[in-house]
């Protein structure tokens, strides 16, 4: 499976709750960016799966409508999102030749070193609106290959 890890934009600093924080313009923008490189790369997703949570959903979104992908929205990949229980969950869209997951931090940075069997999460860091795709030829911790990260302002 071709994992594409995608950390929400940019969101709004003032909300009701941290759950409610919608994107910014530039959030829109970033997310609207990550769509547009995906496009001009033939990423084709089977589906794209996101973070309940406002900035993330939205984020989801905007990449799912430009990529044509299938979006479901799934309560594991919310804040606090732990590595074990996420490879666990993924083992259930094991059929689908490529996965986006639309989430955050530090989730991703723990998920994707725990697929890469990276000594501590501190190892790596995903940015806001950034990409990072992950070869999972095996569902099992360490058993990912990166095959690239990279940051909205480089698409």
């Amino acid at each position: 499976m071709l994992l594409y890890l995608l950390r929400h934009a940019n969101a709004d600093t003032e909300a009701a709750t941290d759950d409610a924080r919608a994107l910014s313009e530039k959030g829109r923008s970033q997310a609207e960016q990550v769509g547009r490189f995906c496009e001009a790369h033939e990423m084709h997703l089977s589906v794209v799966l996101t973070s309940p949570v406002r900035r993330a959903h939205e984020t989801a979104v905007i990449v799912a409508e430009k990529m044509r992908a299938e979006l479901l929205v799934v309560p594991w990949l919310a804040c606090g999102m732990h590595p074990e229980a996420a490879l666990e969950e993924l083992r259930a869209y094991r059929s689908h030749g490529s996965v986006m997951l639309v989430g955050h931090e530090p989730d991703f940075s723990q998920f994707a070193a725990h697929l890469l069997g990276l000594a501590t999460a501190t190892s790596l860091h995903v940015r806001k609106a950034s990409l990072t795709l992950i070869d999972l030829g095996f569902f099992r911790a360490g058993a990912g290959c990166l095959q690239f990260s990279l940051p909205c302002k480089l698409m």
